[in-house]
């Protein structure tokens, strides 16, 4: 057996920041580098420089007597997201990338998927606020999320999707809940619903245009109750007949 950790006192998080503990008497800090600068002040040696300069997301470590470690993080797009996207634009759909990634790493990411709006270095209260924002301009917005800071952010947003793997929290305060990390089902997803809701509207207008114009006649006596019923029956399955073309839809 390793030799034995030592105890944590006094655990703390700042949310959107990072997280704090005291460890054998001294005060530690893990998360964003300023919010590890906060605690001690020192500058960053000039090694550490390009660390910050290279793009990716850094997770520092760091007591009241200075840095102690800095983790580089690299962040990959899924192959799926650009197709999603295209989708969503070709809609018509604005895109906002809404990250609490630093700006070169939104901005890389942004790039890559040809997104023009991106907020980054966002607290969670500042993603919330941004969404209502957008809300109070008359936007609905779509929110798709998968970490703990996204979790208020789901909850504001008229539609949120939490990814299969993401926090317990995200997954909580979302609507709907992909059982996969593939972004392509929540494309599916999209297509389908576009096509229910088209569906729906169809089906909706030849009822009231079906009882607009038998009805009179049924109460005029020009339609028998036979005849009525046989018109009601088949009303019925054209709507059932319409409604199943979903399935060809959602296999696609």
């Amino acid at each position: 057996a390793g030799r034995p950790l030592p105890a944590v006192e006094a655990p703390g998080n700042e949310p959107g920041c990072g997280v704090t503990a005291l460890l054998g008497g001294r005060r530690l800090r893990l998360g964003r580098p300023a919010y590890v600068h906060a605690l001690h002040g020192r500058p960053l040696p000039a090694s550490a420089e390009a660390v910050l300069a290279s793009g990716d997301t850094v997770v520092a470590l760091g007591d009241e007597a200075g840095w102690m470690a800095l983790f580089r993080l690299g962040d990959e797009v899924r192959p799926e997201a650009a197709a999603l996207l295209a989708d969503l634009r070709a809609a018509g759909r604005r895109v906002v990338l809404l990250t609490g990634d630093c700006a070169p790493v939104a901005r890389r990411v942004a790039q890559g998927l040809a997104i023009d709006e991106v907020v980054a270095d966002a607290s969670p209260q500042a993603k919330h606020d941004h969404v209502r924002h957008l809300q109070a301009a008359g936007a609905v917005v779509a929110m798709v999320g998968d970490g703990v800071n996204d979790a208020p952010v789901l909850a504001q947003a008229q539609v949120s999707v939490a990814m299969g793997g993401g926090s317990e929290l995200a997954r909580t305060h979302a609507d709907l809940v992909l059982l996969s990390e593939n972004l392509e089902h929540l494309r599916r997803g999209v297509r389908v619903s576009r096509r229910a809701l088209r569906v729906i509207r169809q089906n909706l207008w030849w009822s009231f245009a079906y009882n607009f114009v038998v009805l009179p006649l049924a109460m005029t006596g020009f339609i028998t109750p036979w005849m009525a019923g046989i018109g009601m029956s088949g009303s019925s399955l054209l709507v059932v007949a319409n409604s199943l073309r979903l399935q060809k839809a959602g296999g696609s």
